[in-house]
């Protein structure tokens, strides 16, 4: 086959950016200065590079942030006090949980405490339940930026056979949800997945987002497959000499679960590492962060 379609972001991700960027001039006018605060409890230097990014972003564009960063081994109690903190903060209109939590902390006892009003990644348990009911107050960032792309490139959903490789709260499951609501035939994959090449090669829509670097190689897709990778994994550069990922060195570089070349010799089209789905999930992150904070502005007036 010729060289794939090229599924960039980059269009998508500003059309989406300044649509957020104009919601939020108007919670402003309403008298709500949007105010996203972010959460992480880890040590791992690439999820805080993410939320770097995260507040990078903020910052470009004028939006207000409040980042607490807790050291892995901070207190559950710790981490629940935060998050009803954030939560009940009145000048917080937007409030973002990076996951996966440590081990010690319940991921369950701080989806409840996010308030379900100011969620900005469908991530409280009111939430999850109307997303899978179809009636979403919020979509997760991941899902909706996925859904975006798909829709500025003219990707036809309803009638594929679509597999998704992933099945995190945040991410993987989601995009299922998504996908079967836009009438596809979704079968989800994960670590426990007996010969998962035989289900990606059933696939003519095929969604990555295990975290995996080169988990699906050109042996495991077919002829004229439509690719979305949402992965974003650092490894190492041939020129790093063996220093580890975690060296923020220069020397890392970012791929996805897909080995770009091999499957590029059979797909019909697909997303780059970098520059498909990442952009378009900031962007969407600063819709949602309108979204919210718009109802909350709404909220406020009817009262």
């Amino acid at each position: 086959m010729s060289d794939p379609r090229r599924l960039d972001g980059a269009e998508p991700a500003a059309a989406v950016r300044d649509d957020a960027l104009a919601r939020l001039d108007d919670c402003r006018e309403a008298g709500v200065d949007p105010c996203l605060a972010t959460l992480l409890v880890s040590d791992d230097p690439g999820a805080r590079a993410f939320m770097d990014r995260k507040h990078d972003l903020c910052g470009e564009v004028g939006l207000d942030t409040r980042r607490i960063d807790l050291p892995a081994d901070a207190p559950a109690e710790r981490v629940y006090r935060t998050v009803e903190e954030l939560g009940a903060d009145p000048a917080v209109t937007a409030l973002f949980v990076q996951v996966p939590l440590p081990s010690h902390v319940d991921e369950a006892a701080v989806r409840e405490r996010v308030p379900p009003e100011k969620d900005v990644d469908c991530f409280a348990h009111a939430n999850v339940g109307r997303l899978v009911a179809g009636d979403p107050r919020i979509r997760p960032v991941t899902a909706l930026a996925v859904d975006r792309l798909l829709s500025a490139h003219g990707v036809e959903v309803a009638g594929r056979d679509a597999v998704v490789v992933g099945r995190t709260t945040a991410i993987g499951t989601p995009i299922a949800h998504l996908l079967c609501r836009r009438d596809a035939t979704v079968t989800v994959c994960h670590s426990q997945t007996r010969d998962l090449g035989a289900k990606t090669r059933a696939a003519d829509l095929l969604v990555t987002a295990a975290g995996t670097p080169g988990l699906v190689d050109g042996s495991m897709v077919s002829d004229g497959v439509v690719v979305v990778d949402v992965s974003a994994n650092r490894v190492e550069s041939e020129a790093s000499g063996g220093r580890s990922a975690a060296d923020d060195d220069g020397e890392t570089v970012v791929v996805g679960d897909v080995d770009a070349a091999s499957v590029g010799e059979k797909a019909a089209a697909m997303t780059p590492v970098p520059g498909g789905v990442g952009p378009l999930t900031m962007a969407c992150l600063l819709h949602n962060v309108a979204a919210v904070s718009a109802a909350g502005a709404d909220a406020g007036q009817s009262r």
